[in-house]
């Protein structure tokens, strides 16, 4: 009696044979691996500290009619951040924020340097998460801001405003770069094996006749499909594992909640595999030939890779811009990787950039069926 054919064990075959190429392409170690670490080692060994980002929010009782308020605020290099109060603390708890200012009339208990009273104190509010040199760039501005109101308008050694040496800190995780650069190489890392790797593998595997002669046997072609995306997989998991392991033990990556911070990010990294992957199918099958596959493949990678966060944020974009930026998938992919590893968030607090993800799979998914050549 003849054996029923074993589907699954031909798949788990092309899976170890597609895997063992993978290995030994020198292309999927340096685009998967190899760059993203040097990115990694490179900006870990910057620093310790957090972005440069001079980010400010104004406090609900801030007296805004004053003529310092009137500078500050078309002052080029300081954004002020307009949110709900509370959302206000929780950026400045995380350092997404370098302070909140009060500017308050005196109530004649200070006196400047010159022995006058001013006519308005500055306080601020900060944040341990905050980077030190920030806060230090932004007294200076205000310093600056008051001495030139003084020069212009007031004589006698008369002061303005005075900022308040005394400031007021909230507790907060130690923001490094590392924090905000290794999620964005993870996903560039992704998205690189996803689209290159996919594409040149089964134009070769067509080219080769490779999948010809997979025809030839009962595998059915949803198997050798899922057979050749499960190496991928495997591999891109097993890069992962690496980056995230070096990032967090040599450079202090912030891993909130520890192994479930880890698992989810691992989690992540599978749904955005996923929906890279079927960028590469739809190039490999749009592709002529071998020489035409990278122009495709840059089409798709070249823009996320440039604006979707991957070494700054996306609000050093100019507005007009910024729009585009966020309907990438992996800005998406890089924000949810970057809320679960370092603000403390879970997965099922991320179910809007998780829900745009799927979104594009299910489009480009579309799209590869229809286009998608066996031969």
């Amino acid at each position: 009696m003849a054996k029923t054919y074993n589907q699954m064990q031909a798949m788990l075959a092309i899976t170890k044979a597609s895997l063992t190429a993978v290995f030994r392409s020198p292309s999927a170690v340096v685009f998967s691996l190899v760059f993203p670490l040097i990115f990694i080692l490179v900006f870990g060994f910057m620093g310790g500290g957090g972005k440069f980002n001079l980010k400010i929010a104004v406090d609900p009782d801030c007296d805004t009619s004053n003529q310092l308020y009137s500078i500050l605020k078309n002052v080029s290099g300081i954004n002020i951040i307009r949110k709900d109060p509370k959302q206000i603390d929780v950026d400045l708890e995380r350092g997404r924020l370098t302070a909140i200012i009060n500017i308050r009339k005196s109530s004649g208990d200070s006196l400047s340097a010159a022995g006058h009273e001013p006519l308005y104190i500055v306080d601020i509010k900060s944040s341990e998460a905050v980077n030190p040199q920030n806060l230090q760039v932004l007294r200076g501005m205000l310093d600056g801001i008051i001495k030139g109101i003084n020069q212009n308008q007031y004589p006698n050694n008369f002061t303005y405003a005075q900022v308040n040496n005394k400031v007021e800190e909230v507790p907060g995780r130690v923001y490094r770069t590392i924090d905000f650069i290794l999620p964005g190489q993870l996903g560039f890392s992704l998205l690189s094996s996803g689209v290159f790797g996919v594409a040149f593998i089964f134009f070769n595997l067509r080219q080769s006749l490779v999948l010809k002669r997979f025809f030839a046997t009962p595998i059915k072609r949803s198997y050798i499909v899922f057979g050749e995306a499960i190496s991928r997989i495997i591999f891109q998991l097993m890069t992962a594992v690496v980056i995230l392991t070096i990032g967090h033990f040599f450079f202090k990556f912030t891993l909130v909640h520890g192994i479930i911070t880890f698992l989810e990010l691992l989690v992540l990294s599978i749904l955005g595999l996923i929906v890279f992957m079927g960028f590469g199918f739809v190039v490999s099958s749009l592709s002529k030939n071998e020489s035409t596959i990278p122009p495709f493949a840059n089409l798709i990678t070249l823009p996320q890779f440039l604006l979707a966060g991957t070494f700054f944020s996306i609000d050093n974009f100019p507005k007009w811009l910024q729009p585009l930026c966020k309907v990438l998938p992996l800005t998406h992919l890089n924000n949810a990787m970057r809320n679960v590893a370092f603000e403390g968030a879970h997965l099922n607090d991320c179910l809007k950039e998780i829900g745009i993800i799927s979104l594009w799979g299910v489009v480009v998914y579309a799209i590869a069926i229809r286009v998608f050549r066996w031969e």
